[in-house]
């Protein structure tokens, strides 16, 4: 088989290369003498955080292995080659089933394994109150149970599980759960400064969606977020699509914390793509899309219910409305999630082009929109 060979300039470093793909897999990275009239190359976008997309909810009850492979290849063709699929707070049972339907895609389509290796649990073992809770069921809130995530591990690989450690003894349940091979992440809280940190030091890793998540109004200082933004040893996730983050606080948020420890993520649900109006959904129930993408419960706008957009939007929407350099967004949207994404699943690093690596590349226009989309299973152009 001969090899296929695609040019560009780099997003990380600026500089422009040759990559040659043989059979899936990069097998050789040049450096060119020239840039002129390339488009933008990097490694496929990596979203650590996805509900739905393109219709499809990961959390349906009626979630098919053929929804899976779908959904698999309408995040590719949008810039997304790696992602990790949120099933939020529901009933044992209901998480169960989602987490079988995870492994038996994996098992059955080659393209859904390269994509997927681990789920995220978002809930059920969060705040029971309005605001901080967002759009979760109130009914299926509960205290951390470590057995429960057990029994969910053995099902699919569980990459982390978000809870909040305003629970009693969330420290000692935090450390079991690392012990079981599960990150912790916190979010959906109203956790003191205080529990916060203990559940830090007990071994969460994570934030999700960090300044999400949270109520509304807070103690100016000390408080849950001036806590997670200082401690280096939580890695932060941040939904950059405009409504979940002023473009002010995604970058104070960066430069607080840094690059490497800071990650983009859409939070997209099933109705990413869909026109504006009034929707009922697995999450969130009744919900409003707005002509901007903006998606809120209906019961009370002010509160989100996930995001209508692609990582890629997050990218655009980070370039044009931040002073973060072209490199510092897209690592957040590759290189560190692409880190991450081993230690939450296993496997090699993902997040560069690298040769012997395997070929997960985007070639992107001047203004940042997918031209094409190569996988280890071929090339989809836009």
């Amino acid at each position: 088989m001969s090899a296929e060979a695609y040019e560009g300039r780099d997003v990380l470093t600026g500089r422009p290369v040759r990559v040659s793909v043989r059979a899936g897999t990069v097998e050789d990275v040049e450096l060119l003498d020239t840039a002129a009239d390339l488009p933008w190359l990097s490694h496929a976008l990596v979203d650590l955080q996805v509900n739905g997309f393109g219709g499809i909810d990961v959390n349906s009850v009626d979630l098919t292995v053929d929804d899976v492979s779908a959904m698999v290849r309408e995040l590719a063709r949008h810039g997304t080659g790696a992602w990790v699929p949120t099933v939020i707070t529901q009933d044992h049972e209901h998480i169960a089933r989602i987490l079988r339907v995870l492994a038996d895609a994996v098992a059955q389509d080659p393209v859904v394994a390269g994509a997927i290796r681990a789920a995220h649990i978002e809930g059920p073992f969060i705040s029971p109150h309005d605001g901080p809770r967002g759009a979760h069921a109130v009914e299926h809130v509960r205290d951390i149970a470590v057995d429960e995530v057990r029994r969910w591990h053995e099902i699919f690989p569980i990459g982390y599980v978000t809870v909040s450690p305003h629970w009693d003894d969330a420290p000692r349940k935090v450390a079991a759960l690392r012990r079981l091979g599960v990150h912790v992440a916190i979010g959906h809280t109203h956790a003191t400064a205080e529990q916060v940190a203990g559940a830090s030091v007990a071994g969460a890793t994570l934030s999700t969606h960090l300044g999400n998540g949270v109520r509304s109004e807070i103690a100016r200082h000390p408080n849950l977020l001036w806590e997670q933004i200082a401690d280096p040893t939580l890695d932060a996730g941040l939904i950059a699509d405009g409504h979940h983050l002023p473009a002010t606080v995604v970058e104070t948020v960066v430069r607080a914390k840094g690059v490497d420890h800071c990650f983009l993520v859409s939070d997209s649900v099933a109705l990413a793509g869909s026109p504006p109006g009034r929707y009922t959904t697995p999450v969130g129930g009744e919900v409003v899309l707005s002509a901007d993408r903006r998606l809120a419960l209906a019961s009370d706008q002010r509160l989100l219910a996930g995001s209508a957009v692609s990582l890629a939007d997050c990218v655009r929407f980070a370039l044009a409305g931040t002073r973060l350099s072209r490199s510092e967004v897209f690592a957040m949207a590759t290189r560190v999630p692409g880190r991450l994404f081993a230690e939450l699943g296993g496997g090699d690093v993902i997040g560069t082009i690298t040769p012997g690596s395997m070929a997960s590349l985007v070639l992107w226009d001047r203004d940042f929109q997918a031209l094409q989309v190569v996988t280890g299973s071929g090339a989809r152009t836009r």
